[in-house]
Parts: structure tokens; sequence; C-alpha cells
């Protein structure tokens, strides 16, 4: 089977740090240090997620991420990959998680 050059991977992931993010252009905005798993390592993301989630509460959750996509550099940070999240009414970004009760392996694909 041919794979298309479309097809977006995602993966599970942990937040090991994150922090709050004024410098970038867009409101509410925050870095991600998320980590894949032994067999996919250790990336950055950037997201709008101050709106919802204080940097301090996302450390240690775990996270679905668009992991092929490439990457942007956002006011001199490397986002390698999208953190996945659902729209409020405001259009600010709700995360898109396991179940909290089971920790999944990471850098497990979605499918």
């Amino acid at each position: 089977m041919v794979e298309s050059p479309f097809d977006v991977e995602i993966r599970v992931g942990k937040i090991l740090e994150a922090e709050s993010f004024p410098e970038a252009n867009k409101p509410k905005m925050t870095k991600l240090w998320i980590d894949l798993g032994e067999d996919h390592g250790e990336i950055q993301s950037a997201g709008q997620l101050d709106r919802h989630y204080d940097p301090e509460e996302l450390e240690g959750r775990q996270v679905l991420c668009a992991t092929n996509l490439g990457s942007v550099r956002i006011a001199g940070f490397k986002s390698e990959a999208l953190t996945v999240g659902v729209p409020d009414e405001e259009e600010f970004p709700i995360l898109v998680e396991p179940d909290t009760d089971k920790d999944v392996p990471l850098g497990g694909l979605l499918f």
C-alpha cells in the first residue's frame, strides 16, 4: 500500500515542561516540551493554551500531537508538532487527550 504524502501522524506525548510565551504575536501562547517516548524523543510545540490552562497544570499530562507536519519558528521558538485541540466558543483550543484514568505508551500512534 502506498501512503499519501498528506497522511497526518498523531502520537501520544507527555508534557515535560510548559511556560507562557508572551513574545509570540498571537495571544495566550504556551511553549511546550513534550516526550514522545524512546523511539521518537523529545519535541517542542507552541499553542494558544493559556486561555484554559496554567503552564504548571499542563506538566505531566498526556496529549496528542501531529508530528509529521514539519516545524515552524514562532518568535524564535522552534515548534515541531501541533498539539491537538478542539475550539471553544471563542476559538481557543481545548486539548484532546487520552483517557486520563489510563496511562498509554508514549509515542503511540492514533488509529
